[in-house]
């Protein structure tokens, strides 16, 4: 059995060694061949050279490098499509997916669950800010989506070989891993835990970053946002329909002047804005197709040492 971990890496120049030595000593008490998986998304520090220095010290360690910083999805599915492994461990390289979940993640597998997702219970040291949003995220998420995506997760999580080789056939640029891989089904469970906080760095998502990530998924995994704009629009037909029957009544059979120019004008200002926004949402889906129909690949690799 081979187990493959694909670690997406930008500017983690300081988490790296540590991880390293982390996994190298989880992995060795499970007793079983392994390969880590680098995938330099761009970085602008010194992560790419200390991946290079750990692929030529160890024989289990490959990486990927990119032309240029393609974004965490793609790196992601740059090293679940590189993963030869029999199950594929996803986890970012900040310490905040502890490697010590491995051996409890594989032996769930071997009990016969083909995705197994950590599911975060605690987070520590975070702001009340970030844990409130990231709870207000999933649950927002769900209630728009067509699928259930598990609530307070990350990509941390374990694929068996036919969850992953489903999970490369799906190829849209507008990528969401944890929606995509519970898209595909399977026999799934989650694996509780206590997130740490961050060893070095900073988080690469900010505010407005987490913010664009929200329209993507819930742009990418639903049509629920353009039915909304359909059933508004049908109400907001029916009441001016209602207003207009009533001041032609009141025009005509009651002889009633009806001075309404503060009303008309904020009822278009009022139509206008909803316009706007409405056509924001269909906006957001034609350039979704307008970057499928493009056809660029996900991402570029400037070089590569991956194990054949």
């Amino acid at each position: 059995m081979l187990c493959s971990i694909v670690v997406p890496v930008y500017n983690e120049e300081d988490n790296i060694l540590k991880l390293y030595g982390r996994l190298t000593s989880t992995l060795s008490q499970i007793q079983t061949r392994y390969e880590i998986v680098f995938v330099d998304d761009g970085s602008t520090d010194r992560s790419l050279e200390k991946i290079k220095d750990l692929s030529l010290s160890d024989e289990n360690v490959f990486y990927l490098s990119f032309t240029r910083n393609f974004g965490h999805e793609s790196a992601s599915t740059a090293g679940l499509d590189a993963a030869r492994g029999d199950c594929v461990i996803l986890m970012d390289a900040d310490l905040q997916d502890p490697p010590e979940l491995i051996p409890q993640m594989i032996d769930l597998w071997r009990k016969g669950y083909q995705l197994v997702y950590a599911k975060r219970r605690q987070r520590h040291r975070e702001s009340f800010f970030k844990r409130v949003t990231a709870k207000i995220f999933y649950r927002v998420l769900n209630l728009f989506s067509e699928i259930r995506i598990p609530l307070d997760t990350g990509d941390f999580r374990l694929m068996d070989r036919a969850v992953a080789n489903d999970f490369k056939k799906c190829r849209e640029q507008n990528r969401f891993v944890r929606g995509l891989t519970a898209w595909v089904g399977y026999n799934q469970v989650a694996l509780e835990f206590d997130r740490p906080e961050r060893h070095a760095g900073e988080t690469k998502y900010n505010l407005f970053k987490l913010f664009l990530l929200s329209l993507d998924v819930m742009t990418g995994f639903s049509i629920i946002p353009l039915r909304i704009v359909t059933g508004v629009g049908f109400i907001i037909a029916i009441l001016s329909i209602a207003k207009t029957l009533h001041i032609v009544i009141q025009k005509l059979f009651l002889n009633l002047s009806i001075p309404g120019y503060a009303l008309l004008a904020s009822g278009l200002f009022f139509l206008g804005g909803i316009q706007i926004f409405f056509l924001g949402i269909m906006g957001e889906y034609i350039g979704k197709i307008y970057r499928q129909v493009q056809q660029r690949p996900l991402y570029l690799v400037k070089e590569e040492n991956i194990g054949k």
